[in-house]
């Protein structure tokens, strides 16, 4: 096991930045066990970064730019100040406060200087993955290349269902199979066990990713973007695109491609030993509110893609997965009863 130690200031900034980007999972990386929980915040903020690039309403050769210093400073963190310090003097148009402050020299080269610290192999993995989810956004925005997107009343979409699910790996798998190497170098499993965690590994990102893309297609949508593919925007009509509903069986459709996701993150789940007490409950801690927000999106089915789309878990619920994952953290068979549940009542909530 790898040894790492942050100064005070050091965590005090990881845990700011990650309350500030990510409240849920800033509650999800003190599950992990030590130095693993660190590792996870530097990366998830790093990837952060690169998510922030994306949003940026700015033309795509200006973005191209901005992941080309990106890649350079995955590999040398030491040029840090003079790109942050250029970044500067961008306005980062569309994103928030929060997310302007990380591409800045005063608020984001801290994160810089800690990653530079870690482990090479730690952050040969964190590079590696950060670097391949870039080069896949970098297509999507390219107009020339696949994953495709076209547009329609405005808004950009992607193009297929294959476009979808490249999307997903791109933005969010990549993510799952990071953190899973990670966790492998950890907790040192055997070979068997890593392969079968590698196996299912993005699907654990992509559920998540799949999960958000229903909860906030309206504000994704006033960005005048749409990750649901046109091909089944088109089977609605394009109603979702006017927020004027969808029909029932496409709705469920929906849902049901994303609990397909989840379900798939289970057998991840299971498949972690149960002496990696840390990392099985952070997943679970991962898993278990993606449930529940697509319970919450199927209790409200006829609300999606209208002005009244509002999807999500409140914070009893929320608190009640904390207690769900601590229950399972040593018991899959609780987790499979779980999971059928959960299905369950997302199929009722449509009769």
């Amino acid at each position: 096991m790898l040894t790492f130690y942050l100064l005070q200031e050091q965590k005090k900034y990881i845990e700011e930045y990650m309350n500030k980007v990510s409240r849920s999972f800033a509650l999800v990386t003190p599950c992990l066990e030590e130095p693993l929980d660190a590792f996870m915040s530097i990366a998830y903020l790093i990837f952060r970064v690169a998510d922030n690039i994306e949003d940026c309403q700015k033309p795509f050769e200006w973005q191209r730019c901005r992941f080309n210093e990106f890649k350079r400073l995955l590999k040398e963190p030491n040029v840090a100040p003079d790109i942050l310090s250029n970044w500067s003097f961008d306005d980062w148009w569309g994103l928030n406060t929060d997310q302007k402050e990380l591409m800045t020299l005063e608020h984001g080269l801290m994160l810089w200087k800690i990653y530079a610290l870690v482990p090479d192999s730690v952050r040969e993995i964190i590079a590696r993955w950060a670097e391949a989810m870039v080069e896949g956004i970098e297509k999507i925005l390219d107009d020339q290349q696949k994953p495709l997107m076209v547009t329609r009343n405005g808004v950009r979409i992607l193009a297929e269902e294959n476009d979808y699910s490249s999307y997903c790996y791109f933005a969010a798998g990549t993510v799952g199979l990071m953190g899973t190497e990670l966790a492998i170098d950890h907790y040192q499993f055997n070979t068997d066990t890593a392969k079968g965690l590698l196996s299912h590994s993005q699907t654990c990102g992509q559920a998540l990713q799949k999960t958000n893309i229903v909860k906030d297609f309206p504000e994704d949508l006033a960005n005048g973007i749409c990750y649901l593919p046109d091909v089944w925007i088109q089977e609605a009509d394009n109603l979702p695109l006017l927020l004027k509903g969808a029909p029932k069986k496409w709705t469920q459709k929906i849902l049901g491609n994303v609990m397909t996701e989840i379900n798939n993150s289970v057998s991840y789940v299971i498949d972690i030993p149960y002496e990696a007490v840390g990392y099985r409950l952070a997943s679970l801690m991962c898993l278990l509110p993606a449930y529940q927000t697509l319970l919450s999106a199927a209790e409200q089915h006829d609300k999606l893609f209208t002005p009244e789309h509002s999807v999500k878990i409140s914070r009893s619920c929320f608190s009640k997965c904390m207690e769900d994952a601590k229950f399972m953290v040593r018991d899959n068979n609780a987790l499979l009863d779980y999971s059928q549940k959960l299905q369950t009542l997302v199929e009722v909530a449509f009769t």
